[in-house]
């Protein structure tokens, strides 16, 4: 009678929907978070080290790039003079000096540059790296190879929005440029997260810095566009919780003001941070840093609303796709 009883009891627990307790002891095994030291130790093994070559560079090469610039200001100026008549010499070696000493300034301010863009990626992932040993992680949230390869994808477009799709507006020594880079910096938080987007944004507009003029600007693009990612995907992901089912309207909503989150960080933070990054990490005048921010302010206001609009479309219009692939 008591095995018949007990064979009825687990029927009516099957039949109402109840789990066996090795099933339920399964399901909060696998959902519970773990913790993972090893993006820890290589994230401060990265930071000592790009400490001591960033040192080195500032120390060496940087400071020959400034008396390399001394020099290039002066044939500048004796080029501009011959070219309004005040004075006479031979144009043509100018200005092959000039690109000469060009080339040769971007070659030595590079070091420099890569070794803070890698500290500041350092720090980010030391940061992530405390989370995974303190928090933990969930095993659902582990990168897969199809999100790796879009987050490749997304830092490929912010380079090629910047590197090729970009107007140059001269200010002084410097320069500051309309460009399309943060159009893909945004979609990228918006399909991925914050992080990750956020990631794939700065590695691709940094990378598009280290390779053009914009050498000296690597590591505060990197700094500014990992915090426009994350911005955006915060709200996007955390706290609007976008990548759930919602109506049409709710979509567009939260990725419009996502997408204007992201910006108006970036209008607000990036002539501020140029202004303290050029005088205190470059050494640039403050004349020249003050110029530069105003004429920035302008520049990243308009990039900004381009930014919103573009990613906007982009994601209303990739989105059903790459839900229906399982890739949001």
């Amino acid at each position: 009678m008591k095995e018949k009883q007990e064979q009825v009891l687990k029927k009516s627990a099957n039949a109402n929907g109840s789990a066996p307790a090795n099933a339920d002891n399964g399901k909060s095994v696998k959902g519970s978070r773990k913790r993972g030291f090893t993006l820890l130790i290589i994230s401060l093994i990265l930071v000592i080290a790009s400490s001591f070559y960033t040192g080195w560079a500032k120390q060496s090469t940087y400071q020959e790039s400034r008396l390399i610039g001394a020099e290039l200001d002066s044939v500048k100026l004796k080029i501009s003079k011959i070219e309004s008549g005040k004075e006479e010499g031979n144009l043509e070696n100018l200005k092959h000096t000039k690109d000469s000493l060009s080339n040769e300034k971007l070659r030595l301010e590079r070091p420099y540059s890569f070794g803070l863009t890698v500290l500041f990626l350092a720090i980010a992932l030391l940061i992530k790296g405390l989370y995974n040993a303190i928090i933990g992680v969930h095993p659902s949230q582990a990168i897969d190879t199809k999100r790796l390869a879009m987050a490749g994808l997304m830092a490929a477009l912010c380079y090629v929005g910047f590197a090729f799709f970009k107007i140059d507006i001269p200010v002084g020594t410097e320069k500051t440029a309309f460009h399309l880079g943060n159009v893909f910096c945004v979609l990228a938080a918006l399909l991925m997260g914050g992080y990750l987007g956020g990631l794939a944004g700065a590695v691709g507009m940094t990378i598009g810095d280290l390779t053009t003029a914009y050498v000296t600007s690597a590591p505060k693009t990197f700094l500014l566009k990992l915090l426009i990612g994350l911005i955006a995907g915060l709200v996007a992901h955390k706290i609007f919780k976008l990548n759930e089912a919602h109506s049409k309207k709710y979509v567009v909503g939260v990725t419009i003001l996502s997408s204007i989150c992201g910006m108006a960080f970036n209008v607000v933070a990036d002539p501020t941070v140029g202004y303290f990054y050029k005088i205190y990490v470059l050494g640039i005048p403050q004349e020249i840093a003050t110029v530069f921010a105003k004429m920035t302010a302008l520049t990243t206001s308009v990039n900004a609303v381009v930014a919103v609009i573009a990613s906007t479309v982009f994601y209303l219009a990739l989105r059903p796709a790459l839900k229906k692939a399982g890739l949001l």
